[in-house]
């Protein structure tokens, strides 16, 4: 049995100010994604103020989406007993799968905005999110969030505040899967011109069976427990989704063309001309 790292969730603090760790991690997964996005922004013919622009417009689609995805999905009743605990963003509490939704709206109105098809604009950005996605699970795992179920594992531990068993970390089991294996995965699978859809579909088809497998060592959120047959969780339930349309999108790509980096947006444009 491993003992829980003592870690301070408040990295710095300045009198009344406190910066968490958690908030860190948001800006670690951000900065990754803007450093990599520019270093293959010719793909798609974008300046680096483009992929600055496409990154601030996600970070905003993922911090008003996640957080409105968790109070939606997992805490509807904390939100109605005080409606000042939406904006408490640093003490944790964020959707993946509302940030989902909240990036994908901001990256319709970004392809709209520079005339790129859709689908090239999620395939590019795809391999830029893991590294966000583990450092958010490392942010978790600081904050003693994300605690498994009982496990008699040497790597098992027990979590602060929740008695002397030892549980599976399983926020760092998402980080390893999430974020180190995903990205690995998905970068050097973008690295070659591929169909469009492909690199969207796989990064949701991964994702959905990465979070979905880690579910049955994660302990269900207290106030909501099991949904079904004491073993479906929230988590399952939003996940699966996911999944079936990871699967729908890769078979849909292979009736796509290869995208050709040199013209990033020729499906737009060809379309434009159509309706002229």
């Amino acid at each position: 049995m491993l003992q829980y790292p003592q870690i301070d969730p408040v990295a710095i603090s300045l009198g009344p100010f406190a910066i968490h760790w958690y908030g860190l991690m948001y800006v670690v997964g951000f900065g990754a994604a803007w450093w990599l996005g520019r270093l293959r922004a010719n793909r798609l013919k974008l300046t680096h103020d483009d992929i600055s622009d496409l990154i601030f417009y996600s970070a905003v689609g993922v911090v008003v989406g996640g957080r409105l995805g968790y109070v939606l999905f997992y805490g509807i009743e904390q939100f109605m007993a005080n409606p000042l605990w939406l904006f408490k963003v640093w003490e944790g509490g964020m959707s993946f799968h509302g940030g989902l939704l909240g990036v994908l709206a901001a990256t319709l109105w970004f392809a709209r905005k520079h005339r790129l098809g859709f689908f090239a604009l999620t395939d590019f950005i795809a391999p830029l999110v893991p590294i966000g996605l583990g450092a958010g699970r490392i942010g978790n795992f600081i904050n003693h969030e994300l605690p498994g179920r009982v496990s008699n594992l040497p790597w098992a531990m027990p979590f602060p505040h929740m008695g002397p068993e030892p549980r599976h970390p399983s926020a760092l089991y998402e980080f390893v899967l999430e974020g180190v294996v995903l990205f690995v995965l998905l970068w050097w699978l973008s690295a070659e011109p591929r169909r469009r859809g492909l690199i969207s579909g796989l990064f949701l088809l991964l994702y959905g069976v990465f979070r979905f497998t880690v579910e049955f060592v994660r302990l269900p959120d207290e106030h909501i427990g099991f949904l079904a047959f004491d073993w479906v969780t929230m988590g399952m339930l939003l996940t699966t989704p996911m999944i079936l349309v990871g699967m729908a999108l890769i078979t849909w790509s292979r009736q796509q063309p290869v995208e050709n980096h040199s013209q990033p947006g020729l499906y737009l444009r060809r379309r434009e001309r159509k309706t002229q």
